[in-house]
């Protein structure tokens, strides 16, 4: 939610999108609290989600987020998106279109908004802001942040340094992709209880245990905030503990992303380009009131971030999932 207070002026502003397989999150952050300094706004994700489908609604955000907190047109977007993320182009597409695959995301989106573009693995991107604003700061060792929703997304930090690109959703597990069974989306569309799926996640981050042997693992996305649910129940043997940035984090850390990313590099022929005025990354304090929807863009409750619309089954539901039998109610 936005701040009350204004903003510093020498506060870094970026805008950050968070892209995933059911809805798209934007606002306008300061990367140096590590706030969010607009409304956050929110749509669906199109259906058939394709690049030039998803980047329109990114670019009609972007527009309404600048038109409404005065930004200049230097300041910097950054994007966070369900796949490996590799020189401005998309390489896998968990979640998303398949023709995601070697779509040329920076270059597209730059010529849609005319303003700089980075692109991030989302999971990546929340674990950056997790690291630096939330439980993960300070964090030595290994550190595995997970993001779960639609899929089950990963970053893994050294020390505090990402190491990106890693997808531990992806993973095979009796016979399936893992993600399938302990994503927060799974839940609801198998209709089990807390406990049963619990099961199924316990298992997926026992095996990466096993593989990575982390000081701490980060649950965060929109389930973090039913922690109590299903944090108890874990057994793996490291720490387990719920993000403090939830549904925030992978816009944060898009934006931290994009402020933080070398500006591009101008072509040798090109004349050199003037400095932007010092209040063009300015942004107009924010009002606490939900901008008025437009026709253009809807926005729905945070709450549908996480579940896919699907209301939660009741805690004493059939517990078919549990351990090995869960993989026959799939």
């Amino acid at each position: 939610m936005p701040e009350d207070t204004p903003v510093m002026a020498s506060g870094r502003i970026a805008i950050g999108i968070d892209v995933g397989g059911s809805g798209i999150k934007a606002a306008v952050v300061d990367v140096e609290a590590g706030r969010l300094r607009s409304v956050r706004l929110r749509v669906a994700t199109p259906s058939p989600s394709t690049p030039e489908a998803v980047l329109a609604s990114v670019a009609r955000l972007v527009k309404r987020l600048a038109r409404s907190s005065g930004l200049g047109d230097a300041t910097p977007v950054g994007i966070g998106l369900p796949g490996v993320a590799l020189g401005g182009i998309l390489k896998t597409a968990a979640n998303l279109d398949p023709s995601w695959v070697d779509f040329p995301v920076v270059e597209r989106m730059t010529q849609m908004i005319k303003r700089p573009v980075s692109i991030i693995n989302d999971a990546d991107a929340a674990g950056i802001a997790e690291m630096r604003f939330g439980v993960g700061k300070d964090q030595p060792g290994v550190v595995i942040f997970m993001t779960l929703g639609t899929g089950l997304g990963s970053g893994v930090f050294v020390d505090g340094k990402l190491v990106p690109n890693t997808e531990f959703g992806q993973m095979e597990i009796r016979g399936r992709v893992a993600e399938k069974r302990s994503a927060a989306a799974a839940r609801t569309r198998r209709g089990l209880s807390w406990k049963a799926w619990t099961a199924d996640l316990d298992e997926h981050l026992d095996r990466i245990q096993q593989l990575m042997w982390p000081n701490l693992m980060i649950i965060g996305g929109g389930v973090s905030k039913n922690a109590d649910k299903f944090v108890p129940r874990l057994t793996v043997r490291c720490p387990v503990v719920a993000a403090q940035l939830r549904n925030d984090a992978g816009i944060i850390g898009a934006a931290i992303v994009a402020a933080e990313a070398p500006p591009p590099s101008a072509p040798a022929h090109a004349e050199p380009v003037p400095a932007a005025p010092a209040t063009s990354g300015a942004v107009a304090e924010p009002s606490d009131e939900v901008a008025e929807p437009s026709d253009e863009v809807a926005e729905p409750s945070d709450d549908a971030a996480s579940s896919d619309g699907i209301p939660d089954p009741p805690d004493d539901a059939a517990t078919s999932g549990e351990g090995a039998a869960s993989d026959a109610a799939g």
